[in-house]
């Protein structure tokens, strides 16, 4: 092994997590000790999305192992992501760990294993640094606790820091027209108000983001096009009033107002909606998903999946058909359909509430993210709910499913992840959010305010 350079060895998590990790660690070596090798094989079989990556981890190895004609005594080179990176080697860790372990960690598991090796390779290379690499914060704990290097796996990290995140709204400055008017040119399309800007503010924009000024005549617009140094923003519909309605409900801030206009404009491909509980996040996708999908045509039908991870214990397995099978998950739905039924059916009777209940229900299909692999949506308003819970390989898994003429809405609450080694900067949702927004044909709302009821709101501010 070459001086100098670190030496990381890998848990098996963090393989599971990115099953490329092993390319990631630029010009250092990477380790890979037998337990890891056994902790893969013994779960290597299966349809779910850990066995698919733990298989393509075996086929990554597999080609490097090849690639070096069998010789891994000496290490195999890794190959380079990019041209301009250097890397380093991998090596197979086959020894059984030596070094001695403190009373109480003496067992012979999987983790205590790691830590034992570890512990050997920097008596064997007290020159360099031999840092764990693992998505275990008790794994981590302990072997800092023994005096080495552990670290969590953030390549894959979007962010530093979740607070960072496009929000997809800004508030323009006081002076703002005063230092963007010169030159300025405003014009109506089929009654839609448009106005041509050019300054320094207007070079620093992304596409659909929504801009807002709380002046005597509040103003409220999206820009459209970005042109070399002029930005072409056009004044928001406004679906606060009763005119604009979407299928009954109305916005009740400045932030849904912002939402609907990005749920039913047809130039619009993708929609990320980010925001606690009771920000109105469902009911507004559902609201406008029936309006075009019933009223306008524009989608054949409406499809809703979400992840199923459990918040308190497993009920075990559920009876029935796919849809029958998410029905339990799928809560949300059925409570926002009640909602959107009601001011549907206001005067037409309980007959006419069953008839429209019937209808709604016959153009919303239930499907598990299980099944969605190898499948292309056409002409469908799809809606992922709890997307916050989705890996970026998932959430790729997904988008990439999208048909012509389709729409995917990505609804989420990066504050409330319930999936194992994922955090608001390594979440799915956070990956997609930030990964779109220079995109002419995405769009981005986080909601702030809870509409739900003013219990449901003093709950969220004190508890």
């Amino acid at each position: 092994m070459t001086a100098k350079r670190k030496i990381f060895v890998v848990d098996t998590n963090v393989l599971i997590h990115d099953p490329t990790s092993i390319l990631r660690f630029q010009e250092h070596d990477v380790v890979i000790p037998i337990v890891v090798l056994e902790e893969l094989d013994s779960i290597k079989v299966g349809m779910s999305e850990i066995a698919r990556n733990v298989r393509q981890v075996s086929r990554l190895l597999d080609e490097l192992v090849e690639k070096a004609n069998g010789d891994i005594s000496h290490g195999i080179k890794l190959p380079s992501v990019t041209t301009d990176i250097e890397t380093g080697h991998l090596y197979f860790h086959m020894e059984e760990a030596r070094s001695p372990l403190p009373f109480g960690l003496s067992g012979r598991s999987s983790d205590n294993a790691l830590l034992g090796i570890t512990l050997d390779l920097r008596k064997t290379h007290p020159d360099r640094q031999v840092i764990l690499v693992s998505k275990d914060i008790n794994l981590r704990l302990k072997a800092r606790a023994l005096g080495m290097l552990a670290e969590d796996y953030t390549n894959d990290q979007v962010l530093d820091d979740a607070n960072l995140l496009y929000t997809g709204i800004e508030k323009l400055d006081t002076d703002f027209w005063e230092t963007h008017s010169k030159n300025m040119e405003s014009w109506k399309e089929e009654g839609r108000t448009f106005y041509r800007l050019r300054g320094p503010k207007a070079r620093a924009w992304l596409p659909n983001l929504f801009l807002y000024s709380n002046e005597q005549r509040p103003f409220e617009a999206v820009v459209r096009r970005l042109e070399n140094e002029t930005a072409i923003i056009e004044v928001v519909k406004d679906y606060a009033s009763e005119r604009n309605k979407v299928w009954g409900i109305h916005a009740r801030n400045r932030e849904q107002n912002f939402a609907l206009n990005l749920l039913m404009d047809p130039e619009v491909d993708f929609v990320s909606l980010l925001g606690q509980a009771g920000t109105g996040k469902t009911l507004l996708t559902l609201a406008s998903a029936l309006m075009q999908t019933l009223e306008s045509k524009r989608y054949t039908e409406i499809i809703m999946t979400r992840m199923t991870v459990p918040v308190g214990e497993d009920i075990g397995f559920l009876p029935g058909t796919e849809e029958e099978k998410m029905g339990p998950w799928m809560g949300a739905l059925e409570d926002n359909l009640d909602v959107l039924q009601e001011t549907a059916t206001q005067d037409h009777g309980a007959w006419g509430r069953a008839a429209t209940h019937d209808l709604l229900r016959s153009r919303i299909r239930i499907k598990s993210l299980n099944f969605m692999r190898g499948r292309t949506f056409l002409k469908k308003f799809l809606i992922i709910d709890e997307a916050q819970n989705l890996s970026p390989h998932q959430i790729k898994t997904l988008v990439t499913r999208a048909g012509p003429g389709s729409k995917i809405v990505c609804l989420g609450n990066i504050a409330q992840i319930d999936t194992p080694y994922l955090t608001e900067t390594t979440s799915g949702l956070t990956y997609v959010v930030d990964r779109f927004k220079q995109w002419e044909h995405s769009g981005h709302i986080t909601l702030q305010r809870g509409e739900r009821s003013r219990l449901a709101d003093y709950a969220s501010e004190i508890l």
